[in-house]
């Protein structure tokens, strides 16, 4: 039998495979959704820090701190005399001078001489942070040491303005600001990725089904006992032989395996702005549902009392008159909602009641409670 070329007979399957999509035929399933290791752990031993500080912005239009933020003063004496200058408490102005903290968070195995970027948000009135500079400001870690140094112009995301009559008009907030690439790093934190000569994954939202699925692929990967699930968190990577001594080549390449991750049935209900979102392994047992609810309207009215004409008794004041009215909405009775085993039939179910998103919330709560929902309800 005569064999055939292998180009050409991955010429001949890569042709088939064009044809039959566009005569419409699908040889196989699509591929179930799967995510790249490295988007669902950490490494253990490799992590970010965050660091602190505090310092004093100047340049500020007449926006800065009063005489009533005592370590605003402070702070500038304290600066001014590490500059050589002697100045009375008296002759001390704060108007265009800020105390500020600024925060920042220094990534793994970042080296010296790197940069970052810092926020700084006002801590006394400064009414403003805008066209402000950062003084140079030591960056401190959990252990007090110094690791990073900051220093630079503001840049401030909002804006306000205002007249003489009170007026104001603002836009975002003018009292925090960033400094991008603001911060050099002074002092590197070690890391070590071996742990016990061994690699440590931490699920970032832990779960048993996940962890035991990422300890399969990487034992079908990197060989029998090569990994394990040592809870629902965190996954034991045994180093090959292949990889001895080759932690970045290991950390990079069982990175780039996929997992099919386990998707909790969860339900999030944000109250302050009425958002509400759904996973995709939500489900609804059949139910019937009946709501309504209560209107109240408040109507405040000012009128004048005086006294009569040519009374020297009693004066002119101003009374207040509220008015207050409840109104039920009636019930359309009870509403079937008939069982969804998929998303979106749980969203073509619920879109049925047609209720506004804030009592579809209490509908989910209400649901949850009656046993009809099959999720996990998170309120935040």
């Amino acid at each position: 039998m005569h064999d055939f070329p292998r180009p050409h007979l991955r010429r001949f399957r890569v042709l088939f495979a064009a044809l039959l999509c566009a005569l419409g035929v699908t040889s196989a399933a699509p591929a179930a959704h799967a995510d790249h290791i490295r988007d669902l752990c950490d490494v253990v031993g490799a992590r970010d820090n965050q660091l602190v500080g505090y310092g004093v912005v100047t340049g500020l239009n007449g926006t800065g701190d009063d005489v009533s933020v005592p370590f605003a003063k402070q702070s500038l004496e304290s600066l001014l005399r590490r500059l050589g200058v002697q100045i009375p408490d008296q002759q001390v102005r704060l108007r265009n001078v800020a105390a500020v903290i600024v925060t920042t968070t220094i990534p793994a195995f970042v080296r010296s001489g790197g940069r970052l970027d810092v926020t700084v948000s006002s801590m006394g009135n400064a009414r403003s942070l805008t066209g402000g500079v950062l003084i140079q400001t030591a960056l401190h870690g959990a252990d007090r040491r110094t690791y990073a140094v900051a220093q630079g112009p503001l840049v401030v995301g909002g804006f306000s303005a205002g007249g003489a009559s009170g007026s104001s008009v603002q836009s975002n907030s003018t009292s925090t600001a960033r400094v991008p690439n603001g911060a050099l790093v002074e002092r590197e934190i070690p890391m070590s990725a071996n742990q016990n000569g061994k690699l440590v994954l931490a699920l970032r939202a832990p779960d048993f089904a996940t962890a035991s699925r990422v300890a399969e692929v990487l034992t079908k990967d990197l060989g029998t006992g090569s990994a394990r699930a040592l809870d629902g968190g965190a996954i034991e990577v045994k180093p090959p032989s292949s990889f001895k001594d080759r932690w970045v080549e290991l950390i990079a390449h069982v990175g780039e395996l996929d997992v099919d991750p386990v998707q909790n049935a969860r339900v999030v209900i944000n109250e302050r702005t009425g958002t509400i979102v759904v996973g995709g392994e939500v489900r609804l047992s059949p139910v019937a549902i009946a709501q309504g609810g209560i209107t109240i309207t408040v109507h405040e009215q000012k009128d004048v009392s005086q006294p009569e004409a040519f009374s020297n008794r009693g004066k002119t004041a101003i009374v207040n008159n509220s008015e207050v009215s409840a109104e039920e909405k009636p019930s359309n009775g009870l509403a079937y909602v008939e069982g969804a085993t998929t998303l979106a039939d749980v969203a073509k179910a619920l879109s049925m009641l047609g209720v506004s998103p804030r009592d579809l919330a209490s509908i989910l709560q209400a649901l949850k409670a009656a046993g009809a929902l099959r999720a996990e309800v998170v309120i935040q």
